[in-house]
């Protein structure tokens, strides 16, 4: 028997897992004393959400988990019960249309999450389209490296690239295009890490795509860890275990036994386990290092804390101490994406979704500085356009990370983080005056004053804090007004992208630029395809246009 299995068993007096797993100790938050016996889990409570509507026709997958089978039994009889569709997506309205002379300030945070994109690209591929609110077109954007050039130097973390050219769906209006990118720290350079992988072992994981997904992508992870390094493994299901306690990295076997152990069965007590996965974390802290829960779930929290406000207030107070928190997310069917998303925002950390063990492998190893190194936190974004050169505009995404204008000042107010090497993008959709296609008609009575500044597009602001603390710094750019003669190859891939996702939400502000139109743009954009992935995007533009079948809406929906 491996020592911390037995150390562990001593501790606990019996195995903690549910299934065939060997280790870990029972524990609850706070964590009792080793002699004390293990509290008993807390009465059962739902998280009160409203489950977003059900698809007209359950995948295949899902109805044979429901248990549906074809019978004799007379019309009307329920032959099985239905285990119900009940993923969860946060609905919001796509970003309106705003005019530059009435309302020129457009003020947003950052946000690198992917999950939406990867989320999506699984439900393609399963042979259906997705639901509108399950879109976030800016993290369909930001799923793609567009090459931005990195900072020079490391006094200011990040660099900003700008363009401005004609869109693809209607060259009477023009993209204006924002890209960061954070400087970048090799692998091998990453300060020391102390990691919490908090693990949902709950019965609802028990499928292909899930907890054996998960082990997989665990342990792509493992050989890349160092001496310096710690590991923890906490799981939760009906109670919540120290599957592994903190252990140094290079300890490869062991870890790898831990994550084989691990075995699904019994309810979601989530928000135990958030608690006892922040005490290890507290137990590892490292100072000056990467110190981060990383949250392994379907996201079906159901039971516990019993409410998206209580757990975002749980998470608000244990970002103070350092240590961030960012979100996997994992499966169909009961999926939590709002829980998933809000989580990983409240907690300083990014949200992706894994899809294949290849997704988890771009996630935990070849993005790895990006997901876990944060080089600079609550990144704000304000554009002031110059209503004598823009009639109108419209921020395309980021609709969950609208900031108030006096947000921007306000370094109370939390924002996003960029990671090392991480590459963020921002597109707006600009009608500049005299353009033939405004969307709002002009004012009678209220001409745009002038500015003195013609020449001016608008003026770009961005303010942030580095990890370490003190007040946030100020970046001012003004934005020439003049587009460019021909669109670059990222402006044209990041345009399919969006047009791409704003279709998969209805189509509402891309002028019937339907999804063969996207994959032509894209396919004459795909450029340099380190992995694939912008072929692969091709291939997914191809496939929703073949689920299509009814027109893009133009309208309201």
């Amino acid at each position: 028997m491996p020592a911390h299995t037995a150390h562990a068993r001593t501790e606990a007096g019996t195995d903690c897992l549910p299934g065939p797993a060997p280790y870990g100790a029972m524990q609850s938050a706070p964590m009792p004393a080793p002699a004390a016996a293990p509290a008993p889990p807390a009465p059962p409570a739902v998280i009160e959400l409203a489950p977003s509507p059900a698809p007209a026709a359950p995948p295949a997958k899902m109805m044979a988990r429901a248990g549906l089978v074809a019978s004799a039994a007379p019309v009307g009889q329920m032959v099985a019960a239905f285990d119900a569709n009940t993923e969860n997506y946060a609905h919001r309205e796509a970003n309106p249309v705003h005019l530059a002379a009435t309302d020129p300030v457009s003020t947003f945070s950052i946000d690198v999450d992917t999950g939406s994109y990867t989320n999506v690209r699984h439900m393609l591929n399963a042979g259906r389209l997705p639901p509108a609110d399950a879109v976030r077109t800016e993290e369909f954007i930001n799923y793609f490296n567009y090459g931005y050039e990195p900072p020079r130097t490391r006094d200011v973390p990040f660099s900003v690239s700008t363009e401005l050219a004609a869109s693809p769906w209607n060259p009477e209006r023009q993209l204006l295009l924002v890209g960061i990118r954070g400087y970048s720290v090799p692998p091998s350079e990453i300060p020391a890490a102390n990691l919490v992988f908090l693990v949902d072992v709950s019965g609802s994981m028990d499928e292909p795509d899930k907890l054996p997904l998960l082990k997989a992508s665990l342990k792509q992870i493992v050989p890349r860890l160092r001496a310096q390094d710690r590991i923890s493994l906490v799981t939760y299901a009906g109670a919540t275990c120290v599957a592994l306690p903190s252990t140094p990295g290079d300890q490869h076997a062991t870890i790898v036994a831990a994550i084989d152990a691990l075995g699904a069965g019994g309810s979601t007590n989530g928000a135990a386990g958030i608690d006892l996965a922040y005490a290890q974390a507290a137990k590892g802290f490292i100072k000056g290092g990467v110190n981060r829960v990383i949250l392994a779930t379907d996201g079906d929290f159901n039971v516990g804390t019993v409410g998206v406000q209580a757990l975002k207030d749980r998470i608000a107070d244990k970002r103070k101490s350092g240590v961030a928190l960012t979100t996997l997310g994992f499966g169909e069917g009961n999926y939590n994406d709002e829980m998933a998303v809000t989580l990983a925002d409240v907690g300083n950390g990014s949200h992706h979704y894994i899809d294949s063990l290849d997704e988890g492998r771009r996630v935990l190893v070849d993005e790895m500085s990006a997901t876990l190194l944060t080089i600079a936190k609550d990144v704000k974004i304000q554009v002031e356009f110059n209503p004598s050169v823009v009639t109108e505009y419209r921020l395309i995404g980021y609709e969950k990370r609208l900031l108030a204008r006096e947000d921007f000042n306000n370094d109370a107010v939390d924002a996003g983080e960029v990671g090392a090497g991480a590459n963020v993008t921002a597109l707006y959709e600009v009608t500049l005056k005299g353009s033939k296609a405004p969307r709002i008609d002009a004012l009678r009575y209220g001409d745009a004053p002038s500015t003195g500044r013609s020449g001016e597009l608008a003026l770009l602001r961005l303010r942030y804090k580095l990890p370490a603390g003190g007040p946030s710094k100020l970046i001012e750019r003004p934005l020439g007004a003049e587009p460019a003669t021909q669109e670059s190859e990222r402006l044209r891939f990041a345009a399919a992208v969006a047009a791409f996702a704003e279709n998969l939400r209805g189509g509402k502000y891309v002028d019937g630029f339907g999804y063969d139109k996207v994959a032509s743009l894209a396919r004459g954009a795909i450029g340099k395809d380190d992995g694939g992935y912008r072929a692969g995007f091709v291939r997914l533009v191809d496939m929703a246009g073949g689920l299509s079948t009814t027109p893009v809406a133009n309208t309201e929906r």
